[in-house]
């Protein structure tokens, strides 16, 4: 008899470390945003990127200029975890996450990049391996852009489901 697994023990056993959000705030670097907004039972991220809480950058640069797919990957799950400190503080526990609604990621790249979906799927890949195949699958679209904050590569704006 198989037992089912909530998020919360999914991190666990993968050894993912999720930073506290609140202390220090979210934002500090960014001015005057708000982390996270909920109506109902949608819960609305701001943006996260690829930065521990004392600011250092994985990986800053272009994807087609000097940084590879597989760094992209890498800064995409890294910010993919940042996002669960922001819905732990925003709900307490993963495990009120009922399903992701979208990812929408921006990359910084050269204007021939195209790679876009093999780096964004850093972050998709690790909702999925955290909240399952079901809950974890949401939607996505993946945008290359001039420029990011602080010359980060990768930026994400996450919509979930939370109870």
């Amino acid at each position: 008899m198989s037992t089912k697994t909530s998020p919360e023990d999914r991190v666990r056993d993968l050894g993912l470390h999720i930073p506290d959000y609140a202390q220090p705030p979210y934002g500090g670097r960014y001015g005057n945003v708000k982390p996270f907004h909920r109506s109902g039972s949608m819960l609305m991220l701001s943006g996260v990127t690829p930065e521990d809480r004392a600011g250092n950058r994985l990986h800053p640069g272009r994807f087609g200029d000097d940084l590879t797919v597989e760094q992209g990957y890498a800064a995409a799950r890294m910010t993919a975890i940042n996002a669960l400190g922001l819905v732990r503080l925003a709900v307490g526990s993963l495990d009120r996450v009922f399903a992701i609604g979208r990812n929408l990621c921006f990359l910084r790249t050269t204007d021939d990049f195209d790679d876009l979906h093999l780096v964004s799927n850093g972050a998709s890949d690790l909702f999925i391996d955290v909240f399952g195949p079901e809950a974890g699958a949401g939607g996505r679209a993946s945008i290359g852009v001039a420029a990011l904050s602080r010359r980060n590569c990768f930026e994400l704006w996450t919509e979930l489901e939370v109870s």
